[in-house]
């Protein structure tokens, strides 16, 4: 997570994203660094609201927009495949190495998913919370041009990024059965995605304010 006080931007880092590379290349010019631990790296909203946007709210003022990136549900699922298979986590609980990325979708759409298909989802880390605080600017992963763009205008500066934790290219088939389970149970997922436009605006309800929010 990044956080540019002037320009009055916070950047949630969602994994398997390419944000490594966004927060190598920006680091430098951002007021707050969130390197580990990884649940704090990679704070979704609710986190954010939680822990970071009351601080933030006091030292820099309200109004701080949120941007992130979201990639395509199943793209983001064999990111998930392909760095699970690494030789590093032969023998893990948590390794894909001997599975197809048919069957690792298919343990990830299981109610008990087992330890090598944990990975949450997107639409969760995404969701809004009930006080209002959400992500006001959204970007396709596969849109860099747009994302780069963004941040440039925002932040006045050119970046440049450079390729990190980059996993092997392998073959992601799905059978149709598996995809059909997957896009019914992560409906949500496929829906969030689907609405981002080519500027980074999007539309996720808000869920109701409660009263004791």
């Amino acid at each position: 997570m990044l956080v540019f006080s002037k320009a009055k931007l916070v950047f949630l880092s969602v994994p398997k994203t390419g944000t490594t590379a966004y927060q190598a290349a920006l680091a430098p010019k951002a007021d707050m660094v969130v390197r580990n631990p990884p649940e704090l790296k990679h704070a979704p909203v609710f986190r954010y609201n939680r822990f970071f946007r009351p601080m933030i709210e006091r030292f820099i003022g309200p109004g701080t927009d949120v941007v992130a990136v979201m990639r395509a549900p199943v793209d983001w699922l064999g990111s998930w495949y392909r760095y699970r298979r690494r030789d590093a986590l032969a023998g893990h609980a948590n390794s894909t190495l001997g599975l197809s990325f048919d069957a690792f979708v298919s343990a990830y759409c299981r109610g008990d998913a087992p330890p090598f298909a944990r990975v949450g989802c997107q639409a969760k880390f995404l969701e809004p919370q009930r006080n209002g605080t959400h992500v006001t600017h959204l970007f396709r992963y596969e849109n860099q041009d747009g994302f780069r763009s963004f941040l440039e205008a925002r932040l006045g500066v050119s970046i440049e990024t450079r390729l990190c934790n980059r996993s092997p290219a392998l073959d992601l088939d799905l059978s149709a059965k598996t995809e059909a389970r997957l896009r019914r149970k992560f409906a949500a997922d496929f829906a969030l995605y689907d609405g981002i436009g080519p500027n980074g605006r999007y539309e996720m309800p808000v869920p109701p304010a409660r009263s004791d929010d």
